[in-house]
């Protein structure tokens, strides 16, 4: 069920108009067989995976918890990993890793046969392994008790506003919110319908606009001048941050409406200075689990620095690798990581100090701003792109000068459009960094009225009602 579809907005006026009558474990299993229900508008098969990670995880979590042999528990933690990775594998990378292999054994003349198989992607897969992968590891270190309801595990690993795109919850943030019984609040629902407006406003006006235009781009790029190519490069970039801070703000906006926060999964990333400072900003929830689960394990950068690079690179790698079973998103993270050991290279990337001449750190910063946002423009590149041929065809027409008088600029009104969206876009949210929009929308009534009202209006006649899927919903 798509957040933007007519099915979602009768299901969650349907949803409300039930939830906050209900008390106790009524209204928290009225919640987890909603989540279902939303998940199975798909495909209700895809439950069955839903459900083995739920109980498989459930149940190695209270056996971790209750044992004292390291042994044991190192034994459990492993085998919830193993299994889950094992889930996501096959239904993820089989054919990807099949397909390479392959290939790599023709070209040194010991061909195979072909052993692909027709697998569907169950959607939202790696977000919800991941954060019941996260639960199990968590017990392990005893950061957290085991959680003992079923009912309450089943409805962190479901929650529907969160299931199918992110953000990736954590249990020490989330379980405990689900001990307390959520009430509704005046308050919360105001910032709540104006977070999912905000959402609504990216998605529809913003990046569905845009989706006509990059695809032409991108599905033939011989047939389009440079001057075409980087627009449809520039509106890329801003098409998968509005679908998906999109998504985000939709679905914490309905968490804050029933009471719960699941907390900002973008903050203006296009903003930064520094890549990490741009991991700090885009799909903070990913970035975080990468850097708990993965980059301080295998040792972050206590190791010496050329451990730290080493380390760095891997996560990178693993974290494009998570995106997709696609060499175009292992090149994303090699670029990634290869930033991020550049910056730790030229400590100054990282910004001036705060010791600087203020007139210093006046004109370093945007120029850093513009140096952040061009790299990660390069790496899209390659994110967007179905193989590598096409993207680096993309770019060798970017950056050959003689192309950019071949050929004109299509879809004149798309380009129109989407320059305007992407100026409402960074002028609101630059104001956002000037005052408390949350504060405002609930102190003053006026401002209320206004906002919402407008913000209607444009998604009435500016939005793209084809109920265009969320890009990450692939992923």
């Amino acid at each position: 069920m798509l957040f933007n579809s007519l099915p979602f907005l009768v299901f969650i006026s349907a949803f409300l108009s039930v939830f906050f009558l209900l008390r106790g474990v009524g209204k928290l299993g009225f919640l987890l067989l909603s989540s279902y229900l939303f998940y199975a508008w798909w495909d209700w098969r895809l439950l069955g995976l839903l459900w083995l990670t739920t109980f498989l995880d459930y149940s190695l979590g209270l056996a971790i918890d209750d044992t004292h042999s390291p042994t044991i528990r190192n034994r459990l933690v492993t085998g919830s990993v193993a299994v889950n990775l094992l889930i996501l594998g096959i239904f993820k990378y089989y054919n990807f890793f099949i397909d390479s292999l392959t290939e790599l054994m023709a070209v040194i003349g010991c061909p195979m046969g072909h052993h692909s198989m027709r697998i569907v992607l169950p959607i939202g897969i790696s977000f919800y392994t991941f954060m019941s992968m996260s639960y199990t590891i968590d017990v392990y270190r005893r950061r957290i008790r085991a959680e003992r309801s079923l009912l309450r595990f089943a409805t962190f690993v479901a929650f529907f506003p969160h299931l199918v795109a992110g953000p990736i919850l954590r249990p020490e943030h989330f379980l405990p919110q689900l001990h307390r019984e959520p009430r509704f609040q005046w308050d919360q629902a105001i910032t709540g319908i104006g977070w999912m407006l905000m959402g609504y406003l990216k998605k529809v006006v913003m990046a569905d606009s845009m989706s006509p235009y990059i695809d032409r781009i991108f599905e033939s790029p011989r047939a389009h001048g440079g001057a075409a190519i980087l627009i449809g490069l520039l509106f890329y970039a801003f098409q998968i941050y509005g679908d998906f801070s999109g998504y985000s703000d939709i679905a914490y906006g309905v968490a804050r409406i029933m009471g719960f926060d699941i907390g900002r999964n973008f903050r203006s990333p296009y903003f930064s200075a520094s890549f990490s400072e741009f991991w700090q900003r885009w799909h903070i929830s990913l970035s975080g689990w990468l850097r708990d689960y993965l980059y301080i394990p295998l040792g972050g950068n206590r190791r010496g620095t050329m451990r730290t690079y080493a380390n760095l690179m891997t996560t990178m790698l693993l974290g494009g690798l998570w995106h997709g079973a696609n060499w175009t998103f292992v090149i994303w993270g090699f670029l990634h990581g290869f930033y991020l050991v550049i910056q730790r290279l030229m400590s100054g990337l990282g910004g001036p100090s705060s010791n600087s001449p203020v007139i210093l750190r006046k004109w370093i910063q945007p120029f850093q701003v513009s140096l952040v946002f061009v790299l990660v423009l390069v790496a899209w590149t390659f994110f967007r792109s179905p193989n590598l041929t096409t993207a680096l065809i993309i770019l060798q027409r970017v950056c050959n000068p003689g192309t950019f008088l071949a050929g004109g600029i299509p879809f004149l009104y798309f380009v129109v459009k989407g320059f305007i969206c992407i100026g409402f876009l960074v002028s609101g949210e630059f104001a956002a960094t000037r005052f408390d929009l949350e504060r405002t929308l609930v102190k003053s009534p006026t401002f209320r009225v206004v906002m919402f009202s407008s913000a209607l209006c444009i998604i009435a006649f500016l939005g793209s009602f084809e109920g265009g899927q969320f890009i990450y919903f692939q992923f």
